[in-house]
């Protein structure tokens, strides 16, 4: 019985020691799927009612939940940093070049607000902000992600390091590749989360570089034309509603349609068109445009990377009561 009880013991030793290597240094032991299941049991179910009452009333929020994701985890962490306000000494990430033309944040509190009512101090504003990608990526016809949760909210803003970490919409491919696999994403996995400019629009600020003063010979020369009326002047006003949308086709659905429109010469940033011109990128614009489901795959993939980059857990950070301030007895 001495034997067996010593072998019971350093046999629990031995899981224990496994669990606490598995966790590393990065606390994202922390991330499991259904992380509220019993600390508040309907959070993912609220969060994707609030998300499908909020795309019924205003469609493009399903756009904005996905590029919440990609600018809050792209600068160092998934930690909600981007969702700060500019407070006392807390200078907005909002408020970044990068984040020109972002809006519908003052959604996420809708959400937070009825998760507030049901558990208290208990849901992340970081949680908040991948659960809604999910859902919105299914309310534009996109996959199902299997995102996990357990993320904890910074105190902090990154707005000084934003530039460094989000690549920009004129960048050459080798720096946005860089700047992907900087997290852990690889080439497949920058090209399928580029389709994401499948769906949404961009304001003509962004646009006017390819067309003035002369139009960007790698446009296709109907589409400049198109391009150029919804951006008759080479200086618009960034307060101005002056969009074209990255799809024409199907606008408002994640689907490969963006690969087809690049492969046409038809894509809207310098980044899409770009795509087809590096030896690395190329393939996998061409593999994506002739399979809808291996674009989905992929995107899934890699988004799920994407949310899980070097989350707040454990006793990291807080769980704001308001996702735009830090709490006060924090």
């Amino acid at each position: 019985m001495e034997e067996r009880s010593w072998f019971v013991r350093m046999r629990m030793a031995i899981m224990v020691a496994m669990v606490v290597s598995m966790r590393g240094a990065s606390g994202e032991e922390g991330l499991v799927l259904n992380y509220y299941k019993e600390s508040c049991p309907r959070a993912e179910e609220i969060v994707k009612e609030k998300v499908q009452e909020l795309y019924n009333k205003h469609g493009n929020t399903a756009v904005s939940w996905l590029r919440n994701l990609f600018h809050d985890c792209m600068v160092k962490s998934c930690d909600a940093s981007l969702l700060l306000d500019s407070v006392g000494s807390v200078s907005s990430e909002k408020g970044s070049a990068r984040s020109f033309g972002m809006r519908n944040f003052k959604y996420v509190n809708t959400i937070k607000d009825a998760l507030e009512k049901e558990c208290p101090k208990t849901v992340s504003c970081a949680d908040i902000v991948a659960l809604s990608a999910r859902e919105g990526a299914l309310m534009l016809g996109g996959p199902n992600v299997p995102m996990k949760t357990g993320r904890r909210d910074s105190r902090e803003s990154e707005v000084d390091v934003v530039e460094q970490h989000i690549p920009n919409h004129n960048d050459s491919i080798p720096f946005v590749l860089s700047r992907f696999q900087s997290i852990g994403i690889n080439t497949e996995g920058t090209v399928a989360l580029l389709g994401a400019h499948s769906v949404g629009r961009v304001h003509c600020k962004n646009l006017v570089g390819r067309l003035y003063p002369e139009i960007d010979p790698s446009l296709d020369p109907n589409y400049a034309i198109y391009l150029k009326g919804r951006c008759p002047s080479p200086n618009p006003d960034p307060r101005s509603v002056a969009y074209a949308r990255n799809d024409r086709v199907t606008p408002m659905i994640l689907d490969n349609e963006y690969y087809k429109n690049v492969l046409a010469h038809k894509g809207l940033l310098l980044v899409d068109q770009q795509l087809i011109s590096h030896p690395e990128t190329a393939p996998f614009v061409e593999k994506m445009a002739s399979d809808n489901e291996y674009f989905h795959g992929r995107f899934s993939t890699a988004l799920l990377v994407l949310s899980e980059n070097n989350p707040l857990t454990g006793d990291q950070g807080e769980v704001r009561v308001d996702c735009r301030l830090v709490n006060k007895d924090g």
